[in-house]
């Protein structure tokens, strides 16, 4: 008898498309005012776009009620045939879409296993377990994702994010450049680089960096979020909040703009940073949070 398929579990609070979007720009957030820390477990590593799209037929719903339902339908299916691989990764990505990331390494595992020299698998699997801050792992299976012969940008990112995460800036960008070969000027490898360069306190060069992003065909609100909050850590209110309203209401950019501008006026933020890293993890949360909050909660 097949192991039925992990289930969504609809205890876990569900964020749709547009305010999952928004808690990984606070998440970057937080990383970018605590520089020098590494990043937040849904942070850098899903700018890149975390499990990915492989080739498979059906499109991710985005709305709440549309999402659950296709997780349930696809966990079916693979109850029913778990060693198909397009199933699998296409179950996976729901469950990642779910914010389920340990839900998605156990279906992926699986498939991994029987799939031991497929590279889409591999690169997918190494994805997820990023975004399930399993990064030494991730950084593994990502290194057996691809070949010098036929190298994948999309891995090749993700691998410098995992690097940015554990604290590797320089490699980390190392790792973009070499994406950036292979796909120019993509803007999500260059938001990556430039929270990348934010990360090492060069805020000029991230700045500079998440412009060029920001400027691409196809950057997306994640990009343009990310550009206000370095425009915001330079002190570059009024430019920080011009790019966050491309996205948000004026109200909404302006708070979160504030919300910034107030964890820079905090002394104590950088004490507690230096204090230990169980404090820095403490504040990190609390920026997210506040980050994250709606404007009226502020």
């Amino acid at each position: 008898m097949n192991k039925a398929a992990p289930r969504p579990d609809a205890s876990l609070p569900f964020a749709h498309a547009g305010a999952k979007r928004n808690s990984r720009a606070a998440c970057a957030a937080a990383l970018m005012i605590l520089i020098g820390l590494s990043g937040c477990s849904k942070g850098l590593g899903d700018v890149t776009g975390s499990i990915g799209k492989p080739q498979a037929p059906a499109k991710i719903p985005t709305e709440e009620g549309a999402l659950r339902r296709f997780a349930d339908e696809w966990g079916r299916r693979y109850d029913a045939n778990p060693k198909d691989k397009v199933v699998a990764m296409t179950y996976a990505r729901a469950l990642h879409g779910l914010d389920q990331n340990t839900q998605a390494v156990a279906v992926l595992q699986n498939t991994a296993i029987q799939n031991p020299n497929d590279m889409e698998v591999l690169g997918a699997y190494g994805k997820a377990l990023a975004d399930a801050g399993r990064l030494t792992e991730a950084a593994d299976i990502l290194t057996r994702a691809h070949t010098p012969e036929r190298p994948n940008w999309s891995v090749v990112s993700t691998q410098g994010t995992i690097a940015d995460e554990l604290g590797d800036h320089d490699a980390a960008r190392d790792y973009y450049r070499e994406a950036l070969k292979i796909r120019p000027n993509d803007p999500t490898v260059l938001s990556n680089m430039g929270l990348s360069y934010a990360l090492s306190r060069q805020l000029p060069r991230a700045e500079e960096t998440l412009l060029l992003a920001a400027n691409q065909l196809g950057a997306d609100m994640r990009v343009r979020q990310n550009l206000s909050l370095v425009l915001a850590l330079e002190g570059k209110f009024p430019q920080a909040e011009e790019w966050s309203r491309r996205d948000l209401s004026p109200i909404e950019a302006a708070a979160n703009v504030a919300s910034i501008r107030q964890m820079i006026s905090q002394s104590n933020t950088w004490r507690d940073i230096a204090a230990s890293p169980a404090n820095a993890s403490a504040v990190r949360r609390k920026v997210s949070a506040a980050a994250a909050a709606p404007a009226e909660e502020r």
